[in-house]
């Protein structure tokens, strides 16, 4: 089932449909900030990623077309802001999908991505009938656990050596909502100071198994899926 990627718009904010024309100034805007985005990138853990915007892009329409995805545009005020992407759309007893993203260092710390989140996720919860969405992000990542915890997905889980990210597999924590959690919408809860406290807030032995050497795939011891 092809699935019609909508635009939806919150202030200064726009969530579109990412266009074949997005691509160079798309590859800009990641060279731009590849400092700011390397450790959060997928990696392959084959060899080399091609760094190839425009086949990226392809692949993100071909799997909208097969009912898979809903790639986005984060704009601001017109302004290319970054991406974010919904990611293994499944329907049935499972109705559920996962979301990533990134914003450009410049837009950092401006709203734009809490607000790209509940947009997409009060879409899917109301227009596509899922159930569930899922957010998995590295616990180094801080600036993606703010997100979480601002919108009140639920922490789950660690997810040991989930994605291969920066070059090795690293740890993710889980977070998630269900769409009777919340009925008045993502958007809405968050807008009105209606988050409850600490619902996306790892617990001690997350961090804790987390940050155990040689287990967590990081030597020290984010991402558009």
């Amino acid at each position: 089932m092809a699935l019609t990627i909508p635009t939806l718009r919150e202030g200064s904010l726009t969530l579109r449909p990412i266009r074949a024309r997005d691509a160079r100034a798309l590859e800009r805007e990641l060279i731009d900030n590849r400092s700011w985005l390397r450790p959060w990138e997928a990696t392959n853990p084959r060899g080399a990623l091609v760094f190839d915007v425009r086949a990226s892009i392809r692949s993100l329409l071909n799997n909208a077309k097969d009912g898979g995805g809903l790639p986005f545009i984060i704009e601001c005020d017109g302004e290319l802001a970054g991406q974010l992407n919904v990611s293994s759309i499944t329907y049935g007893s499972l109705s559920s999908a996962s979301i990533g993203y990134w914003v450009s260092q410049r837009f950092a710390g401006r709203g734009l991505t809490p607000g790209s989140v509940a947009l997409a996720t009060d879409h899917c919860f109301r227009e596509l009938g899922l159930h569930r969405m899922e957010i998995c992000i590295r616990p180094e990542n801080r600036a993606s656990l703010r997100v979480v915890a601002k919108l009140g997905f639920r922490f789950e889980g660690l997810r040991r050596r989930y994605i291969h990210i920066d070059g090795d597999w690293r740890d993710h924590f889980c977070f998630a909502l269900v769409a009777e959690e919340l009925p008045q919408g993502v958007l809405h809860r968050w807008r009105n100071g209606q988050v409850p406290p600490g619902l996306g807030e790892p617990d001690a032995a997350a961090w804790a198994a987390a940050e155990t050497p040689g287990l967590s795939g990081d030597s020290t011891g984010h991402t558009v899926p």
